[in-house]
């Protein structure tokens, strides 16, 4: 495929068109996504309120009902990937729809704490396909620096979401009571399921189906473990993911309480997504020119920096909000430079096997997300402290990583502008 003579935008040189167009297929994949992201951010103001109906006494506790359903997320991503390599990406996703359904039902009927964790946990095992067969989709129509923007383009929209879900839960208690937060959850994935069995084909092609055998599903997903640029950059993009899921947990308390948001928390939290939303809009129109390891190799140094930053002023005798939301609003946006780079370097090897590819870097990408996310949220102490030291270590193993993986080489670019791409 060459710069001056590419395919139309979602169609492979050597498949038939693909039905659904680009936009409405990043679109798509993207509010499928976020469905998850959903399922965390519009009941972070209601933690307290499902914490005190449900006679949970210590603050931190309530995190679980957060990190429980991150930590299902992650250990059910090894499932669906090898699924959609043998019955195809549409049939699993839907599953996955339906499982959605059911369990944000099931969460709106709780009495009791347990089984609310109970709940969450098992949700988000069975939702998981929602985050590994999108990414599959788009690996079966691109590559390369063009799939690593589409990917950028999809976050922009999937971060919506973070930005006004709080918002959305907020008015949801003041007009209905929090178990009216998990209806709208089901509603929207009653929508979203009529859209994807509407409007989205089948994207895997016939000739790269794998047979479900044991020594199959092994071998496909040993490949992604013996590739050193894969496990390199999945492994590093896995520390600030967990950084950020452990500010998820822990970013009610410490805006909320600490440092003195109270209702106006929703908006502090949006906001600083919109940054990170503008890390991935960026991204996206530049990715192409300079390449994702140049653009994410760049961010992950500025992010470093960001977090040596962080680390001193939480360390300041009295760190008030407006020093404090700036600067996690910057690496916020850092990370959404490096989230999409990683995740596309880290899925390129892998054309016939994106499925379980896919799977199997989101399982190791959210397993070790979920346990950084929960032991910065349990580290809380009434402090900007244990978030700031996790940033900084977070970016110091992400770059020693990375330096592992490219043999000690940054900013090298594997595709210049105008050489063919590999099929």
């Amino acid at each position: 495929m060459h710069g001056s003579a590419s395919p139309p935008a979602n169609q492979h040189p050597t498949r038939p068109a693909f039905a659904i167009g680009e936009r409405e297929l990043i679109v798509m994949v993207a509010l499928i996504m976020s469905l998850q992201a959903l399922a965390i951010d519009a009941m972070l103001p209601g933690l307290p309120q499902i914490a005190g109906e449900l006679g949970v006494t210590s603050p931190n506790h309530r995190q679980l009902i957060v990190g429980l359903f991150m930590g299902g997320v992650a250990f059910g991503s090894l499932i669906p990937g090898p699924l959609a390599d043998r019955y195809g990406r549409r049939r699993v996703l839907l599953a996955g729809l339906v499982c959605y359904v059911l369990v944000s039902v099931a969460c709106a009927l709780v009495t009791e704490f347990n089984t609310m964790l109970a709940f969450r946990t098992i949700g988000g095992f069975a939702c998981a396909s929602m985050s590994v067969v999108p990414s599959a989709v788009i690996r079966d129509r691109f590559d390369g620096d063009r799939m690593a923007r589409l990917q950028s383009l999809i976050a922009v929209i999937f971060l919506i979401v973070p930005m006004i879900a709080p918002t959305i839960g907020q008015g949801i208690l003041v007009l209905a009571g929090w178990r009216w937060i998990f209806g709208m959850m089901a509603v929207m994935g009653v929508l979203g399921y009529a859209w994807v069995a509407l409007r989205l084909p089948e994207s895997l092609d016939p000739e790269h189906r794998q047979p479900i055998r044991t020594t199959v599903i092994a071998r496909n997903m040993a490949e992604t473990f013996t590739n050193r640029t894969s496990l390199g950059y999945i492994l590093a993009s896995a520390c600030p993911l967990g950084l950020i899921w452990g500010w998820v947990q822990c970013c009610e308390q410490l805006l909320g309480e600490h440092f003195g948001a109270g209702e106006q928390f929703p908006y502090y939290f949006g906001g600083m997504a919109l940054f990170m939303a503008c890390g991935n809009f960026a991204n996206s129109r530049i990715v192409e020119r300079f390449g994702a390891r140049r653009v994410a190799h760049t961010a992950l140094l500025a992010y470093i920096l960001v977090a040596a930053l962080q680390v001193y002023l939480a360390h300041l005798p009295h760190q008030s909000l407006w020093q404090f939301v700036p600067v996690m609003a910057l690496s916020m946006m850092l990370s959404g430079f490096m989230s999409a780079n990683f995740s596309s370097i880290a899925l390129q090897p892998f054309a016939r096997t994106a499925g379980s590819a896919s799977s199997v870097q989101s399982f190791v990408r959210l397993v070790i997300g979920t346990v950084i996310g929960l032991t910065v949220g349990q580290a809380y102490d009434q402090s900007a402290r244990p978030l700031a030291h996790g940033l900084l270590a977070a970016g110091l193993t992400s770059l020693a990583l990375i330096l592992w993986s490219e043999r000690g080489k940054l900013f090298r670019r594997v595709i210049l502008p105008g050489m063919p791409r590999p099929a």
